[in-house]
């Protein structure tokens, strides 16, 4: 005879596990290593998880991996209702956190109260950038786009008119979740781009 399952919990596991599943349609700017389509979040998530397994080791502060990977799992679930914000949308940033606090109490409210309250936390320490789980989360989050504009050969920059000083601006606290990292983005995905008229000096 199985464990007794209570069945309005795993049927609030299964409403939130199907809704997640749309996470697959949010598109992103950033192209896929190819540059033939942009990558979705769901694709974005699952490439910083692996990241994370594989480059802990340069993060400034141990970092529990586990939590760390659950966090960039879950962090752009709010897009499902929100919508992706591009990095250098100034106009879109300007409610994008308003909007994300809301998809997130609906989203995050499908599952069991524990669990709910659980991964809302996660996300709300991710936004909150205060712990060595968020800031090397941070630090994936903007180290993995650039990683992919740079073997695209700055494709999406060149579309969108991206210039240094945004890419400057927008990885200021990486270096806060791994300087080891940050330094070999910009020795190796910057700073090349920069020379070959790809990133805007300006």
């Amino acid at each position: 005879m199985g464990k007794e399952v209570d069945s309005e919990r795993i049927g609030k596991q299964f409403d939130f596990i199907r809704e997640i599943d749309k996470e697959k349609f949010i598109g992103r700017q950033t192209y896929l290593s190819d540059g033939e389509r942009k990558e979705n979040d769901a694709e974005h998530a699952w490439h910083m998880a692996i990241m994370t397994i594989l480059l802990s080791e340069y993060s400034n502060e141990k970092i529990d991996v586990l939590k760390t990977v659950t966090m960039l799992l879950i962090h752009d679930l709010v897009e499902i209702d929100a919508g992706d914000t591009y990095a250098y949308d100034e106009e879109g940033k300007k409610s994008q956190k308003a909007r994300e606090a809301v998809a997130a109490d609906r989203i995050f409210g499908l599952l069991p109260k524990d669990q709910g309250e659980k991964l809302r936390a996660l996300w709300e320490e991710f936004e909150a950038w205060d712990t060595p789980e968020a800031k090397f989360a941070h630090a994936m989050d903007h180290v993995q786009p650039m990683m992919l504009n740079s073997v695209t050969e700055g494709k999406s920059w060149i579309e969108h008119g991206v210039r240094l000083s945004q890419v400057l601006g927008r990885n200021q606290s990486t270096v806060d979740g791994s300087e080891v990292l940050w330094e070999y983005a910009y020795q190796n995905f910057i700073a090349p781009n920069v020379e070959k008229g790809r990133l805007n000096k300006e």
